[in-house]
């Protein structure tokens, strides 16, 4: 005996159409990124400010007790106390305002790339480390005119940026999907 099977019983699936991708296009708005000139603008009159701070609480004392300004080591106490001076400026400016001085007069602000809001280990590592990486060696501060984020050594450590407070580049996303998922990215500006 055969066993006959019934094909004709059996539900086949119907034919679906092949998928076909679409693309979006998703238009948004994000913060400018501050570029090398404005940045140098805003150091330079945070560097006034800074020796200015100096020149008025830290040389006098010096002058009242008779204590040497003029070494030139690292180590001496007037060296110490500037370098102080000068990362405790960066170092609280940034954390309590996300700016210093010369970035509010120039509507500049730095923000963190991963967080709302900047914590004290990023301040740390791009205003102190960062920031005496970038002033030792001159050069590597100059990249900030070169990458598309205008970011610094500091700034790469940190994962930040500095931006224009009230300034804003149009940028548009492709977006393509299969049967309403997301499938691909691409970016242009």
């Amino acid at each position: 005996m055969t066993d006959h099977i019934n094909t004709d019983a059996i539900e086949q699936p119907a034919a679906t159409p092949p998928v076909r991708p679409t693309t979006d296009n998703v238009l948004f708005y994000e913060r400018k990124p501050a570029g090398f000139w404005m940045r140098f603008w805003a150091y330079l009159i945070d560097i006034s400010i800074i020796s200015a701070i100096s020149s008025i609480v830290i040389l006098p004392l010096f002058a009242l007790f008779g204590w040497e300004t003029s070494g030139s080591a690292w180590y001496a106490p007037y060296a110490i106390l500037t370098a102080i001076v000068f990362y405790g400026y960066f170092i609280l400016m940034t954390k309590f305002f996300a700016q210093t001085v010369g970035k509010m007069i120039l509507g500049l602000r730095v923000v963190s790339l991963k967080t709302d809001h900047l914590p004290w280990t990023t301040l740390l590592f791009r205003e102190w480390i960062g920031r005496f990486i970038s002033v030792t060696i001159l050069p590597l501060y100059w990249i900030v005119g070169f990458t598309p984020l205008k970011q610094g050594v500091h700034d790469f450590i940190a994962d930040t940026t500095v931006v224009h407070e009230e300034s804003y580049r149009k940028r548009e996303m492709a977006k393509t999907r299969l049967e309403g998922s997301r499938l691909q990215e691409s970016e242009s500006i």
